[in-house]
């Protein structure tokens, strides 16, 4: 390569990466600016400070209320930024709203620890309608009301979510299930619902499941008005919990109540929820942007 070759080799590599450079640039200026923020409040049910993650999507404003809210809890053994981190939650919920498919909504994951979201190590179930909802619904600019609110969650988190939905079907207009953790008879040898300290004071105690599980609540429900919208998703690996999603979206169907099931491919992972993660967003929000309540 002579001397002239080599300068115009020089001059074609510096003006790529100035093209690349400038290209990045373009994209940056126009990605979705939402935010992610992390705050503890001091919840008076649990008697103790109450951490939670929310997301913000791009252009959030402050002021008169009207965002839609969806709540999700998380699995057990994990933590509320979860879903961020493994379920890469925030490109997802960008790439929705940025596209149309979901309104701008607000996005609030509560730390749950190996609860199961009940009121037995702690009175969190109590504290969820009691605290939470209300620090949520005063800190950011959500509409207070059933029409913008979406409960969720990804196995021990389905599990509290359902029955979060089944017990107040008056608060929530959408559902959605990751993978629920939901035997509607007993849970498996292998579940860690079994060694948790939850379903019994000190070893497991199958009276305990069978009236904290949905089936409990069934009857109740279904004397009263409210139809939550729901989605129920699983990997087809999973095979107990895709049994039991299966079983709940036939109940669900049978009794009129609207719900999609949707089985992906995989076993009880991120893999598959993460798959499952944009689906099941406008699955359960749908009910929020048909009544225009962003």
């Amino acid at each position: 390569m002579n001397a002239r070759t080599s300068a115009l080799a020089r001059r074609l590599a510096t003006l790529v990466v100035a093209l690349a450079a400038a290209s990045l640039a373009i994209w940056s200026a126009h990605a979705p600016a939402s935010t992610v923020q992390t705050h503890t409040f001091h919840s008076a049910t649990l008697r103790r400070d109450w951490p939670y993650t929310v997301y913000l999507p791009d252009g959030y404003r402050s002021g008169n209320a009207h965002y839609p809210a969806v709540y999700l809890l998380h699995g057990n053994g994990g933590n509320a930024n979860d879903w961020l981190t493994q379920g890469h939650l925030q490109s997802t919920a960008d790439a929705l709203i940025a596209r149309g498919a979901i309104p701008p909504v607000v996005i609030v994951m509560p730390q749950g620890g190996t609860d199961w979201y009940v009121d037995r190590k702690e009175p969190i179930e109590t504290a969820f309608f009691e605290d939470l909802l209300p620090e949520i619904e005063s800190r950011y600019a959500v509409a207070a009301q059933r029409e913008a609110r979406v409960i969720g969650g990804v196995s021990m988190g389905g599990f509290g979510a359902l029955r979060y939905a089944l017990l107040a079907p008056e608060q929530f207009c959408g559902v959605l299930l990751l993978s629920p953790a939901i035997y509607a008879d007993l849970p498996p040898r292998t579940s860690a619902a079994r060694r948790v300290g939850v379903f019994g004071s000190t070893q497991f105690d199958a009276s305990v499941w069978h009236k904290l599980n949905y089936p409990a609540l069934w009857d109740a429900y279904m004397n009263r008005p409210w139809r939550p919208a729901f989605f129920i998703g699983a990997g087809d690996d999973d095979l107990p919990i895709q049994s039991e999603a299966d079983s709940l979206y036939t109940r669900l169907r049978q009794a009129g109540n609207p719900a999609s099931l949707r089985i992906v491919g995989g076993g009880h992972t991120w893999q598959v929820w993460r798959e499952l993660l944009e689906p099941a967003l406008i699955h359960a929000l749908a009910c929020t942007k048909a009544r225009g309540t962003h």
